[in-house]
């Protein structure tokens, strides 16, 4: 039998490193996947939802380093793909996406199905390819692959199944040769003004992000000479945080430590491969300030800088580490991990005194899902209130995750981010930290897709019956909190039902025993029910003013339309707090 232009691109995916495809077949994708079954070196991982597929390929891929296929059919299989393609392009992962099309007779002509790949992809993905003629599909698969590889994000192969299922070109397969990860770092001339730039300032703090990934040890040995404190982003924590004497944490609403006041009072601020989105959070003129990073756009859009470095944040800091002279005053340091310590102990007001509150703080939750889990467990982080929790109170390591859509601030990727983290590492501890929003939204139909294939994951739900973070965004902005409220089933039924183990915990005494009880379980996945304090609120290290002034306006009005019950119970829950 003649070989098809189909089975040519799944060689050529195998042969680049690709393990898995996540996806839902349909009638445009038919020829691809009897391609990929014929195959048989790529593992097709069906799903209830393209989506939920395409957030546990982001996983597959961040964490493995290795490219991950997903799929969908054309029109809504295709649409369905984009929210996790756009979470892909934002978190760096090499995803390449094989959408259906529909038969290259109907370009055009508003068939069924129809959409235009180039238009509809072309914010999400770093590459789109439209498959039209066997000739060039060698091309478009090239240049698919090396883009989602070397430039760490997603591309697509829109491929109609008349040309899937043509034969292809004699000789058309071609091995793609992938790349080491290129290395580079700034000229010797501007290593040597940032170096005269650091000698010349008494104070420097260090700003880091995902970019320090591969240079935990040179920026830590960086940070030791300078006496400098180290403050992260929410991507930068597991890289910078543990094991870490200059630790200071994070800025931002997430913000705990002395990180703010650090690069706030400092002469100059080194910031390291990150794109921190919150620019009010960061500091104005009168801190001198220095981006490297990898990513040339990355330079200077969050705030105006002194200097702009393009380079390898590894490769970069080792080069300069020749440069500099070390400093001896520590009194900066010593300031900034005092203030980190003094807010250390705030912070554990609620998780010290969690075993005798009721309903389940959070934050004791959090606690002692840290302690208990292995030391090389994962946890992926559903956004909203679930990541206040975890940017403060699960620990990392040496060998620990910590993943979610921190640059994209989707709802409802933590249970299938485990999902695919699973199917990269079986066996290693995965536990999803889910909102009850974002559970129902798009975890609850793919349970069962856990359920058969028996992974194991942990999902624990912080069931607050709303969709909390949201709550506290309308109440930072002067308004009444509205449409956010919700029931909710007991989800540890609901799981037991459909095939997984369930656990309820409404008792803060029975805490400790139970998500002891669901990291045991080793045959399946485990859904935990957590019934939390909803009138739970976290304080920033750095509260703005105009976050504190909306916030009593809205306290203010809820009172003013009958709501004082819900602004007493918030102030009795959190009395610490405010």
């Amino acid at each position: 039998m003649a070989r098809k232009v189909a089975d040519v691109m799944w060689e050529m995916l195998a042969d680049a490193g690709v393990e898995r495809c996540y996806g839902i077949v349909g009638d445009a994708l038919n020829p691809v996947i009897d391609a990929l079954r014929r195959n048989g070196k790529i593992e097709f991982i069906h799903v209830r939802h393209e989506e939920y597929g395409v957030f546990a390929a982001v996983a597959d891929a961040y964490l493995s380093g290795r490219p991950v296929v997903v799929c969908g059919t054309a029109g809504p299989g295709v649409t369905h793909l984009f929210n996790g393609l756009m979470d892909a392009r934002k978190e760096g992962a090499p995803i390449i996406a094989i959408a259906g099309d529909v038969e290259t007779r109907l370009i055009d002509t508003a068939a069924l199905e129809e959409l235009n790949p180039y238009k509809f992809f072309d914010t999400a993905c770093l590459y789109v390819g439209r498959v039209v003629n066997p000739e060039q599909a060698r091309a478009v698969f090239t240049t698919a692959i090396l883009t989602a590889v070397v430039d760490k994000g997603p591309t697509v192969i829109s491929m109609p199944g008349d040309i899937a299922s043509a034969n292809a070109p004699e000789h058309s397969a071609h091995a793609v040769a992938i790349p080491a990860p290129p290395v580079f770092h700034p000229a010797s001339s501007d290593l040597d003004t940032l170096a005269e730039m650091i000698d010349a300032a008494a104070k420097v703090a260090i700003f880091g992000g995902d970019g320090c990934r591969d240079a935990r040890d040179e920026v830590l040995q960086l940070a030791a000479r300078l006496k400098a404190p180290v403050g992260y982003s929410f991507r930068g924590k597991q890289w910078l945080e543990h094991d870490n004497p200059n630790a200071v944490g994070m800025t931002g609403l997430l913000g705990y430590g002395g990180a703010y006041k650090a690069i706030h009072d400092a002469d100059l601020l080194l910031l390291l491969g990150t794109d921190f989105p919150f620019s009010e959070f960061l500091p104005g003129d009168g801190v001198k300030k220095v981006q490297i990073d990898k990513n040339p756009k990355h330079i200077g859009r969050r705030t105006a800088l002194d200097l702009g470095l393009v380079g390898d944040i590894k490769a970069t800091v080792t080069a300069l580490l020749g440069k500099i002279r070390d400093k001896s005053d520590s009194g900066f340091l010593e300031k900034q991990v005092a203030e980190t310590n003094s807010f250390h102990e705030l912070l554990q007001h609620y998780v010290q005194k969690g075993p005798g509150i009721k309903p389940i703080r959070p934050e004791f939750l959090a606690a002692t899902l840290s302690e208990l889990a292995a030391d090389d467990a994962m946890f992926f982080v559903d956004t909203g209130t679930a990541c206040i929790w975890a940017a403060r109170h699960l620990k990392g390591g040496p060998n620990r995750r910590i993943f979610g859509s921190f640059s994209w601030a989707s709802m409802a990727n933590a249970a299938p981010n485990a999902f695919g983290a699973q199917l990269a590492f079986p066996g290693r501890q995965t536990i999803a930290l889910c909102g009850d929003g974002g559970f129902t939204m798009l975890a609850l139909g793919d349970l069962l897709t856990q359920v058969q294939r028996k992974t194991q994951v942990v999902q624990i739900i912080l069931n607050n019956e709303s969709l909390d973070f949201v709550k506290i965004e309308m109440q930072e902005a002067g308004v009444v909190p509205f449409g956010v409220d919700f029931k909710n089933p007991n989800f540890a039924k609901v799981a037991e039902a459909m095939g997984a183990k369930g656990i309820r915990i409404e008792e803060p005494g029975d805490v400790r025993e139970a998500l002891a009880e669901a990291l045991a379980h080793k045959s399946g996945p485990v859904v935990v029910d957590a019934v939390v304090d909803p009138y739970a609120l976290s304080l920033p290290s750095h509260v703005p003013f105009h976050v504190a002034k909306n916030f009593t306006l809205s306290l203010a009005k809820q009172v003013l339309t009958g709501k004082m019950d819900t602004v007493i119970k918030t102030i009795e829950r959190n009395v610490r707090l405010i």
